[in-house]
């Protein structure tokens, strides 16, 4: 029997989108019943494929031949919807299965929701359907359309009174109410849908499938996706590759933000990890803008689709237009929150504005006056002259309440209308409230109406990250060897960082002693001064337990210290195992940073980099990405950091080897791949960045084993 990976992510799709057949097992002649609602739908919208309704009384079922069984069917169907109660569900897919039928949808509820049993059930389902080849899609889910070709294997309440237009819009979602709300609103708004798939259950089709089927599908253009939870993330990262290699955008409203499987974790990196954070990381490599709230998911949706992947910004450089200064300064706070900028415009440009708006202020914000909306020719004159700037930047227009003003509303169509057609290229984007068959006139140009100044920057910013999708670069995989570590790195820091020092990561000469003898004879060779760290299994935060002396500087010093470590280890941590203590030089100077290792229950290892230090759980101004990364996104990480002006020079410091710290990180999560199966976690924290070209040292290292690979 085949299993889920043995399916190519997004095989076998077209059963549901492309049916030429289809039987609704369950059909019923009440509409308002859930097996008569699909029967319906497919005959008022026009589906042109054979409808084969099934229902043990055979006859006519909404005036169309009825079978008693889809075994009796004149043809196999290569879809069926089953709208059956749970208990004959499973009979349903096994006959649907003999049949021939290529894919199922499962409207039924009761099933892996509904407890241990409905657990076992959907099982054996699956079992059936994946015996014969046939993908299954639910259980307990909202089922497709394909709008495009009119057919619906759904009883979605939003298809009642109307098809959405035909488009580009693809919408994937696991919940069929919040996707279907989707397809409603983006059809309200007069944008075409393609297809819609909700997953449900996601016993076999998923999220993924969904979005690589989509992001191989001619007609659609842009991908909507509402998604709770990752069952999978090799698929879920093959469907997200598949639609950033066919430059298609992906806008993803991601709820369910937990924590997950940070309780348990044991070193400061798992502390400074969340699963949502690790969301973001991977939808961020991919080109995926990830979004917070539905009417976020629905405006960026929307100003993508009318701007189409050519059209979309590339840079974060906007001018902002508005007939008041006030509302100017309101557009650059929050266009600068979202990290755009706002770039001068030409002396030119300046010079124009002023003989279109003479009383008009030409810096960026422009405050264009109540004279800019005087006359058609007098707006179009301006905002030619802003669109001739050569600073490539997104024109943003606020025009608050005018478009509620018919005589105003004519200057303004006049004056876009003539803008659009002179420069096609060229973005603009509106700031306004008005009538919805004035916005919708606006939209109709290709223009982008955002109803609030929040809402442009937001969605400006998002669209940009959507612009850059073709700048991305193809991110780094692991097809390195595989081995078990030494448990020895377990144990304590000395052995960690030995096995970090053989994967070329930089750490200090030091040594694991047993006697103040000894620990002054090493600190001798090292050099003074030197620190003192005891060395334990068991004892993960040193600090915290006076298990670290620094700054020693002659022999006497070291003894003294090595009696007091041992003594305080034995008071605070009477169980701890205890190796000795360790004799590293003491390191001045230097940027301090943390960089780790954390398992996430969903994506694997996730390397994460941070300002470091005894602070780095208190700043919390960390990066993180599923691991491997490659030297370039480890130095994307590092200058993400809020912090980051501290490696590059603040106040006349002098740049720290960013270089060095970045190639650290890629060589940790290269480290982390390598023993995936062994190391829970792994913590080094600090990591001193000295200057440009003196690269760094790791001057503590934790190691955590998994559950099942605990050492011996």
């Amino acid at each position: 029997m085949m299993t889920q990976a043995d399916i190519a992510t997004g095989t076998g799709l077209d059963a549901f989108f492309q049916a030429k057949g289809i039987a609704v097992v369950g059909a019923s002649d009440d509409i308002t019943k859930i097996g008569g609602r699909p029967v319906q739908l497919l005959r008022k919208y026009g589906y042109a494929g054979d409808i084969f309704p099934i229902n043990p009384k055979a006859g006519t079922i909404q005036g169309l031949q009825a079978y008693a069984s889809i075994l009796d069917t004149p043809q196999a169907p290569d879809l069926a919807i089953l709208a059956v109660p749970a208990s004959a569900t499973l009979q349903a897919v096994r006959d649907c299965a003999s049949r021939g039928v290529r894919g199922v949808v499962v409207l039924s509820s009761g099933f892996a929701e509904a407890g241990p049993e409905g657990v076992a059930l959907q099982a054996e389902m699956v079992r059936a359907a994946r015996e014969h080849g046939m993908r299954l899609l639910g259980p307990n889910c909202l089922g497709v359309v394909n709008v495009v070709d009119k057919l619906v294997g759904s009883f979605s309440i939003a298809l009642e009174q109307s098809m959405p237009p035909a488009g580009q819009v693809g919408i994937v979602s696991q919940s069929g109410n919040i996707g279907s709300f989707t397809m409603r609103n983006m059809a309200d708004r007069g944008l075409g849908v393609s297809c819609f798939i909700a997953t449900g259950n996601e016993a076999d089709v998923d999220v993924a499938d969904g979005i690589a089927a989509l992001a191989m599908d001619p007609t659609t253009r842009i991908i909507l996706c509402c998604m709770e939870t990752c069952r999978n993330a090799g698929r879920l990262i093959t469907a997200l590759n598949m639609a950033r290699e066919q430059q298609k955008p992906v806008i993803v409203l991601k709820i369910g933000a937990t924590e997950q499987g940070q309780a348990a974790a044991a070193s400061h990196t798992g502390a400074l990890m969340g699963s949502d954070a690790v969301f973001d990381a991977v939808f961020r490599r991919y080109g995926v803008l990830r979004v917070r709230s539905f009417e976020e998911l629905l405006e960026a949706g929307h100003a993508a689709a009318l701007l189409g992947t050519a059209r979309l910004p590339t840079t974060q450089a906007v001018t902002l237009v508005a007939a008041s200064g006030g509302f100017g300064i309101m557009m650059a706070d929050a266009m600068v929150d979202a990290g755009m900028t706002l770039p001068q415009l030409d002396d030119s440009t300046r010079a124009a504005i002023r003989e279109a708006v003479p009383t008009a202020g030409t810096n960026n914000p422009v405050d264009a006056s109540a004279q800019m909306s005087a006359r058609p020719d007098i707006l179009l004159k301006m905002l030619t002259a802003l669109q001739n700037d050569t600073n490539g930047s997104t024109l943003v227009l606020l025009l608050a309440l005018s478009l509620y003003n018919p005589r105003l509303r004519g200057v303004y169509l006049e004056a876009l209308a003539k803008i659009r057609e002179s420069h096609p290229d060229r973005l603009l984007v509106l700031i306004s409230q008005g009538p919805p068959d004035a916005v919708a006139e606006i939209n109709a140009l290709g223009i982008p109406v955002f109803p609030s100044i929040p809402a442009a920057a937001t969605g400006l910013a998002g669209l940009v990250k959507l612009g850059q999708l073709t700048a991305l670069a193809t991110p780094k995989g692991y097809d390195g060897p595989v081995g078990k570590p030494d448990p020895a790195i377990f144990r304590n820091e000395f052995h960690a960082k030995r096995a970090l020092a053989a994967a070329g990561i930089s750490v200090p000469r030091e040594e694991v002693v047993t006697t103040p003898d000894e620990a002054a004879r090493i600190a001798h060779a090292i050099g003074y001064p030197v620190v003192l760290k005891i060395a334990s299994e068991d004892i993960a935060h040193k600090t915290e337990i006076g298990g670290v002396a620094l700054n020693l500087q002659d022999d006497e010093a070291v003894r003294q210290a090595y009696a007091r470590l041992m003594a305080n280890a034995r008071q605070h941590a009477p169980e701890a195992r205890l190796d000795g203590v360790l004799v590293a030089p003491m390191i001045r100077g230097g940027v301090e940073l943390i960089a780790g290792v954390s398992r996430d229950p969903v994506f694997g290892p996730v390397v994460m980099v941070g300002m470091g230090g005894i602070y780095a759980e208190i700043l919390k101004d960390v990066a993180v990405q599923v691991a491997p990364v490659s030297e370039d996104e480890a130095l994307q990480m590092l200058r993400g950091l809020k912090m980051f002006p501290l490696l590059d020079g603040a106040r006349g410091q002098a740049k720290a080897d960013v270089a060095a710290a970045a190639r650290t990180v890629a060589l940790l999560s290269e480290f982390a791949c390598r023993h995936a199966a062994d190391v829970a976690e792994i913590d080094l924290n600090p990591i001193v960045v000295r200057p440009q070209g003196e690269g760094v040292l790791v001057l503590d290292a934790l190691m955590v084993p998994s559950t099942d690979h605990s050492p011996a």
